[in-house]
């Protein structure tokens, strides 16, 4: 090491000076700290957790005692006294509700203080808990996406949670930061990728210089000649290929509908303590939904309205056993009025005013649940930034996803049969999805249980257009499709049309129940059963009924499985190219996924005695996608055709 600069000092006058006594050390500079700034969490963390964990609460208190609260209600003779009690028990109720609310608060605040982020040199880190305390660490080199969710009350208030995850499919869960500012979620999320990119830049940069020392050092380049500039010409072809991209990407077709302007006031006023907006990079591709195409969506995907529709007819079964229980010997009569009264002509008409009613009801019900899907996806953006895909939508409860190109696993075009009549379908990509975290109360919805959907309802003809804007890299897709072979249309028409027809097996129930009928008359089980002949006549009238509908379902199910195989046969397929494998699945509605040949992790092909007779074989091919991994299947390709694959899987085939 080399001694410090100290100014020189004049000789001392004293010919032979005693040697000086040392002087006095000055005091040693304090050392800078290394410990990293802490992060905390926003502070709306206590009240709005305490807030939800109390209403959820509440709610199941009156949930358990609304049957206590009707039968006191339905009592004879209490009066004032079924008064005093219930007061009393709403008062104690309340008291508990109130001391409950006050122990989660104080929980919540000792929490606030011990949960915090750090985000260091070369990971982020994460800390929380009370008694037991965790600290997850998340190199940047991990990241593969950082999400955001955000429900209504969060979004009034201008707070979200953030999720991490982490290339580690379902086994491992993802990194949730709850409650931070809409400022510092962007902020997080752009930190985090300008890390990671910086911490490949560098190893990329240590990559070559290792090389360019290994050619020196083994004499591959002579004295004359340039020393291998692998990384300049790396980040030169990057550069190149980014300015190719930005200067060819097609002009989106403008999208926008009357959702818009609500996801637009939304964004400018952020919430209460949103902060300002962060810049996050720059945007070279863009694109949202039409009216049209959010009309679409929200009526393709009404598929609550049964849920909601059934759980309505337990809640009116509910009521009219509540009802009887407060009748109480009253009903007996109600009852009886109503077999009387459905004896007469006028049985007839409220019949058909019930059953249109309920035909209104479902009609409502549809409409309500299109209106709330169109709200789940308003705001629905999706956009290109730097190598990213980010993807946001939610007029009220806010979802925003983004991946690194490099972490796509496949794109995949579904069409389901209506989207298929009207020559649309649905756009997405598939991804690595780590587990939601056991810390995180959110689940995941349809949207994120998807993969990423990068378009909801977009024709068919859109499709490519969208592909070369937003995934440009998936642009050498392979053209010449091999089809399944020729047996596979009668394979196809015997497996679903009989192994796995619901029609068939249907028909096949029907009958069992006529020979069942049949033989109940024969043998003379109804006067064993004590049922005189107008019973067995209603019976026999009630069972022929359900018999004949059965067959007639039975019948139209079986055609449309059998129009489906015939679909399926002509239209399945597989491709792969140098780059590139696809696979169509087709039928009633049909799906084509397009992965990297990269990204496959295992192929191989099965048959069994039937396949290898007709001289057919089943392809698999699994990449990372999806949780634990998603398998793309082709079955009865021909065996010829599944060999050469199999050869194109080995290492340097098709090359």
């Amino acid at each position: 090491m080399s001694a410090p600069n100290v100014p020189p000092q004049a000789p001392a006058p004293m010919p032979n000076p005693p040697a000086p006594a040392p002087a006095p050390m000055p005091p040693a500079a304090a050392a800078p700290s290394t410990e990293l700034p802490r992060h905390h969490v926003h502070h709306s963390y206590i009240w709005l957790e305490s807030v939800r964990t109390i209403f959820i609460i509440a709610v199941c208190v009156v949930v358990a005692n609304f049957s206590t609260i009707i039968g006191l209600v339905a009592e004879e003779g209490m009066g004032a006294e079924a008064g005093f009690i219930m007061a009393v028990a709403g008062i104690g109720t309340l008291v508990v509700i109130l001391l409950t609310f006050g122990i989660v608060a104080g929980l919540r605040v000792v929490g606030y203080k011990h949960l915090y982020f750090t985000v260091g040199p070369d990971e982020f880190t994460l800390c929380s808990g009370i008694f037991n305390k965790k600290q997850v660490h998340v190199p940047y080199q991990r990241v593969q996406s950082v999400d955001q969710r955000a429900t209504l009350l969060q979004r009034l208030f201008g707070v979200c949670t953030v999720s991490i995850d982490t290339a580690g499919g379902a086994a491992n869960k993802a990194v949730v930061v709850p409650y931070v500012t809409k400022a510092q979620a962007e902020w997080l999320r752009a930190e985090l990728y300008n890390r990671k990119n910086a911490l490949a830049a560098q190893a990329a940069v240590a990559s070559g210089m290792a090389g360019a020392a290994s050619a020196t050092a083994t004499g591959m380049a002579g004295a004359g000649d340039p020393i291998p500039q692998s990384v300049e010409a790396g980040i030169a072809a990057m550069a190149q290929g980014a300015a190719t991209f930005a200067g060819n990407v097609p002009s989106p077709a403008a999208a926008g509908n009357v959702l818009d302007v609500g996801a637009e006031a939304w964004n400018q006023v952020g919430g209460v303590f949103a902060g300002p907006a962060q810049d996050t990079g720059r945007v070279t591709y863009e694109y949202g939904l039409t009216n049209k195409e959010l009309f679409l969506a929200g009526l393709s995907n009404t598929t609550s309205v049964g849920l909601i529709f059934a759980g309505l007819v337990v809640g009116v079964l509910q009521i009219v056993g509540f009802i009887f229980d407060v009748m109480g010997d009253a009903a007996d009569g109600a009852v009886e009025s109503a077999l009387v009264f459905a004896d007469s002509q006028a049985s007839a008409y409220l019949i058909g005013a019930v059953s249109a009613g309920v035909i209104v009801l479902v009609l409502v019900l549809w409409v309500l649940s299109a209106v709330g899907s169109c709200i789940g996806y308003g705001g629905f953006k999706a956009r290109r930034r730097n190598n990213r895909i980010e993807v946001e939508y939610g007029l009220l409860q806010h979802t925003f996803q983004g991946i690194d190109i490099d972490r796509v696993q496949s794109v995949v075009v579904k069409q389901s049969f209506i989207r298929r009549l009207l020559g649309y379908c649905e756009l997405s990509l598939g991804k690595i999805d780590a587990g939601v975290s056991e810390d995180s109360s959110s689940q995941k919805n349809t949207l994120a249980n998807q993969g990423i959907v990068i378009h909801p309802f977009v024709k068919m003809n859109r499709v490519p257009e969208i592909l070369a804007g937003l995934v440009p890299e998936f642009a050498d897709l392979p053209r010449e499709a091999k089809p399944v072979a020729k047996v596979a249309l009668r394979r196809a028409l015997i497996r679903r049309g009989i192994i796995q027809g619901g029609g068939f097996w249907l028909a096949v129930v029907a009958t069992l129940c006529l020979a069942g009928l049949t033989w109940m008359g024969a043998t003379g089980t109804a006067e064993l059963l004590e049922l005189d002949s107008d019973d067995l006549f209603l019976l026999s009238i009630g069972w022929n009924v359900v018999i004949v509908c059965g067959y007639g379902l039975a019948a139209i199910l079986l055609v449309v499985d059998l129009v489906g195989a015939v679909l399926w046969a002509r239209e399945s397929s597989f491709a792969y190219n140098h780059r590139f494998m696809q696979v169509s699945n087709g039928g009633l509605s049909r799906e084509t996924v397009s992965f990297p040949r990269q990204k496959i992790q295992f192929g191989c092909t099965k048959s069994n005695p039937l396949q290898r007779r007709a001289g057919t074989d089943t392809l698999l091919a699994t990449t990372a996608a999806g949780s634990g991994g998603t398998t793309t299947t082709l079955i009865d390709a021909s065996h010829a055709d599944a060999m050469a694959w199999l050869d194109w899987l080995k290492p340097g085939g098709n090359q």
